[in-house]
């Protein structure tokens, strides 16, 4: 979800053989009871989400058929699946992470000694090591100090926390490339995409730019297309909400939107259905007064 900007560096991508998708419907919308939906992970046939400040997990199939897998007693936040097929996710503000068996929800994970404030996104690899990012500062309590820096942690399967990269500014969206060696981060105060290179035994590595994004693109939540290409949420005042960046930062197609996006998944059957997360406003005072979150859906090649 995106947070408030502060000085970082600002880059300007190629603006190269963009192609403008067709305007996205809408899959659900408030009627359903969203409040504000992250984390879209398609799982099945249907499409996984976290519904932050309804406190629950969700599922919708492409016909619009809303279920409520999960209702928690805290704000969850960063969702991902372990190769047995457990849930994995935050209580972001407790920094501690949670594994839900389908039947009965267990501890997985402490981060208080390498994460401050809130967690932020997470992603599970095919090995079932989580990796999750620090927000830095408390959204809840805009006059709480920020960290000076943010990192990334790895949680290994039997809950072992390591620190595994640092000085971000506010670490949003991750992925994996499907051979399981870059992670990506979508670093929103940073203004661009981060990768590392990850070695057999978990550790990051070779941190560079891999994308520089359009000037005013703040990205949230990113995933990744099958052409290797990402899909970059943006929750900013300016730019296009959603954009596909290539390695290098070349903007091949966009979505323009009268509402703000914090998150994007690929999915569907064959893969050719781009989902979106959007909202008015992440501002939780308003979100609890006037929720206006809704899941949008569009075909892309």
């Amino acid at each position: 979800m995106q947070r408030r900007p502060v000085a970082g560096r600002c880059f300007r991508s190629q603006l190269t053989r963009i192609q403008a998708l067709h305007h996205p419907s809408t899959l659900i919308d408030l009627g359903h009871g969203l409040r504000f939906t992250e984390s879209p992970r398609w799982r099945g046939d249907r499409l996984w989400f976290i519904d932050i400040h309804d406190n629950a997990i969700k599922s919708v199939s492409l016909a619009g058929d809303l279920r409520t897998e999960l209702t928690l007693p805290f704000k969850p936040n960063g969702l991902g699946f372990l190769p047995d097929g457990s849930a994995v996710f935050s209580d972001a503000l407790s920094l501690k992470m949670k594994r839900w068996d389908g039947s009965e929800l267990h501890d997985f994970a402490d981060l208080s000694g390498t994460s401050v404030f809130c967690l932020s996104d997470a992603i599970t690899d095919a090995q079932g090591r989580t990796w999750v990012g620090d927000i830095g500062y408390n959204f809840w309590n805009p006059d709480a100090a920020p960290a000076e820096t943010c990192v990334i942690s790895r949680i290994d399967q039997d809950g072992t926390v390591t620190k595994v990269a640092g000085n971000l500014r506010f670490p949003n969206g991750l992925v994996i490339t499907p051979d399981g060696k870059t992670l990506v981060v979508a670093e929103t105060n940073g203004f661009c995409l981060t990768a590392y290179d990850i070695a057999a035994d978990g550790s990051l590595s070779n941190c560079r730019v891999w994308a520089e994004l359009p000037e005013g693109v703040q990205p949230d939540g990113i995933c990744l297309d099958p052409s290797g290409a990402i899909w970059v949420s943006n929750p900013g005042e300016t730019g296009p909400k959603v954009l596909l960046v290539r390695e290098g930062g070349e903007v091949t197609a966009s979505v323009e939107l009268d509402v703000h996006a914090y998150a994007v998944a690929v999915g569907g059957p064959e893969l050719r259905h781009l989902f979106i997360c959007t909202s008015g406003s992440h501002d939780p005072a308003e979100i609890a007064t006037n929720p206006t979150a809704r899941i949008l859906v569009s075909e892309v090649a």
